[in-house]
């Protein structure tokens, strides 16, 4: 299993939205970190560029995205998070209904193509 997974979203191409965003960041509740934690998420990074957003989860042999997803629907906490965070976020053209973060397919790596 991949132990690492890079996703992506928008933000709402608003400069005050976007500064905001990062200050939510700058404060994370918690339960969030805590949440992430228990999910066995052992690193999460983010990045912005524009309002273009980019995660990087190092992930624990166990994590399970079903498994994450349901930790967070049964968590009132945690969907007070995701309700406030999608006031600055929007999906991508290619997301499902209901789904933000897109997961991002790998199209290479230099120490996979150095080790062959």
């Amino acid at each position: 299993m991949n132990r690492r997974h890079c996703l992506t979203l928008d933000l709402k191409d608003d400069p005050q939205l976007i500064a905001e965003y990062k200050m939510h960041h700058r404060n994370v509740w918690p339960e969030i970190t805590q949440s992430h934690r228990d999910a066995g998420i052992e690193n999460l990074e983010l990045y912005l560029l524009g309002n273009r957003m980019f995660m990087i989860l190092d992930v624990s042999e166990g994590f399970s995205f079903d498994a994450k997803a349901k930790a967070d629907r049964a968590n009132s906490r945690i969907q007070e998070w995701e309700e406030l965070m999608w006031q600055f976020q929007k999906a991508l053209p290619q997301a499902k209904p209901g789904e933000k973060w897109v997961l991002m397919e790998r199209i290479y790596s230099l120490a996979e193509s150095v080790a062959r």
